[in-house]
């Protein structure tokens, strides 16, 4: 009997343990909210030089603008997403405003998403790059297209991966559910 409480014990503590990643989902809204305010001067700075830059600087400070939104997004998968997988469930199922995407989240999806993310990012980044391309060096370039072209191979790798593991959860559902009926149908 005292080996079983001592079991309980143990499993209880370690159940708690995952409280220990809330302050790490409070410190990214922290940084969400940096974030924000880093758009907000951005964008401030867009509407008091739009009639003395060329289209081109004018263009390069709203792919800052698009580049800040896709890594606030970011974070906001990580920590809605990440606390509703890994610490606690959040009531959300009668909340108006509550994400489609919530309803799906599971640790596998999660890293998709994230990595997706990740490719639209350095897309924006080598967008960027691209448009102003004379003032950066070709060695910059380059290296930008290939971590670029990693991140979109690691993502498309991710993505098949987690299909294949969905499809096969799902086929021996399946499977197992064909056996059921069947055995249902001879036993009548």
């Amino acid at each position: 009997m005292n080996v079983k409480k001592l079991e309980y014990a143990i499993e209880s503590v370690i159940f708690a343990s995952r409280w220990i990643q809330a302050p790490v989902y409070g410190g990214l809204i922290v940084g969400a909210v940096l974030y924000t305010y880093k758009f907000l001067v951005e964008l401030v700075h867009l509407c008091m030089t739009v009639n003395s830059v060329s289209e081109e600087v004018l263009m390069l400070g709203v792919l800052t603008l698009v580049d800040i939104t896709m890594v606030l997004n970011l974070l906001i998968m990580v920590i809605i997403g990440g606390y509703a997988t890994f610490v606690s469930r959040m009531p959300l199922d009668d909340h108006e405003d509550r994400p489609d995407w919530l309803e799906k989240v599971n640790a596998g999806t999660l890293k998709v998403k994230l990595a997706a993310s990740l490719v639209g990012v350095s897309g924006i980044h080598l967008l960027k790059a691209f448009i102003n391309i004379s003032n950066k060096s070709p060695e910059d370039v380059k290296w930008q297209v290939i971590i670029h072209v990693v991140f979109l191979f690691s993502t498309i790798m991710l993505a098949y991966a987690e299909k294949l593991i969905h499809a096969e959860a799902h086929g021996s559902e399946s499977d197992s559910g064909t056996a059921v009926k069947e055995k249902i149908s001879v036993a009548k």
